[in-house]
């Protein structure tokens, strides 16, 4: 499992957020000041809410880091070609253009549901679906070992925590990786469920607001008390279908002027941003 987190500070609760700032290096390319626009925005919906959703791989730790998954699909692929395949002039097994096409780990569960679920003449065998999500889950169970985690999410979790506000994993990857991930004494315990991919259907992946909408039941709470803490627009679609309040955390110029016209409630570059407006309610409190 990952080491000690880099973003963690002392949890002396009369030293200031200067002082502890103060005390350790800052990366260079984060910007504190640049949460939104409006910067009494985050403030005001940690006032208003009483839950906080993350996405996994982004805002809570960094899965895959940068590396692509095209491998991962093409074992897919390979896994369901003796089901699904037809043969080409050249007698080569393929399967539809839209999953051949695909070199995304996600992106090939979601059209291999699309291939099974199309009209045709003789039903397809669900078999490569189950490999698929198999395959899936143990590429996302063998990255944790290289996973790094979001600056200051330890203290960002605790901050919230503080606040009374309760916490819950939101994701469209499996939940026994992230359970696993949680385990860590610096997670444990401080979020009170995790609501994954669904193995049976990956149509439900976000911007389908399933999980977000199951998250919802067990909390028991409205939408709009509910802030989703998201690094992809479709965190924000997702966001928006389900009603709750939206955060966007990226360091993409393009992708976080996307959120904005998007109607994100704000958007961060670093955790950072959520913790200073975290520490401004709390001192009201």
């Amino acid at each position: 499992m990952p080491g000690p987190d880099p973003g963690r500070w002392n949890s002396g609760k009369h030293a200031s957020l200067r002082d502890r700032l103060s005390r350790r290096p800052r990366s260079p390319m984060i910007d504190a000041t640049n949460a939104t626009d409006d910067q009494d925005a985050l403030p005001r919906l940690l006032t208003g809410a009483r839950a906080v959703l993350f996405d996994f791989d982004g805002p809570v730790c960094d899965l895959f880091r940068g590396v692509p998954t095209d491998d991962v699909a093409e074992q897919v692929k390979e896994a369901a070609r003796p089901y699904w395949g037809w043969r080409d002039p050249e007698g080569q097994g393929r399967l539809d253009p839209e999953v051949e096409s695909c070199y995304d780990s996600h992106g090939i569960l979601r059209r291999l549901r699309d291939m099974y679920e199309r009209p045709a003449s003789k039903k397809l065998s669900p078999e490569p679906l189950v490999l698929a999500e198999k395959i899936v889950t143990g590429q996302e169970t063998e990255a944790l070992r290289t996973a790094v985690r979001a600056p200051h999410i330890v203290t960002l979790v605790d901050l919230l925590r503080e606040l009374g506000l309760r916490l819950v994993v939101v994701s469209n990857n499996a939940e026994g990786p992230i359970n696993t991930y949680l385990e860590h004494p610096d997670f444990h315990d401080k979020f009170e469920g995790v609501f994954g991919r669904d193995p049976k259907d990956a149509r439900h992946m976000k911007p389908h607001p399933h999980c977000v909408g199951r998250a919802l039941e067990h909390l028991g709470l409205h939408a709009p008390s509910c802030i989703l803490i998201g690094d992809q627009v479709t965190d924000l679609k997702a966001a928006r279908a389900a009603g709750t309040r939206f955060v966007g955390y990226t360091r993409e110029e393009t992708r976080a002027l996307e959120m904005k016209q998007g109607d994100a409630d704000a958007v961060v570059s670093t955790h950072l941003s959520i913790v200073i407006a975290a520490e401004k309610v709390r001192a009201n409190q």
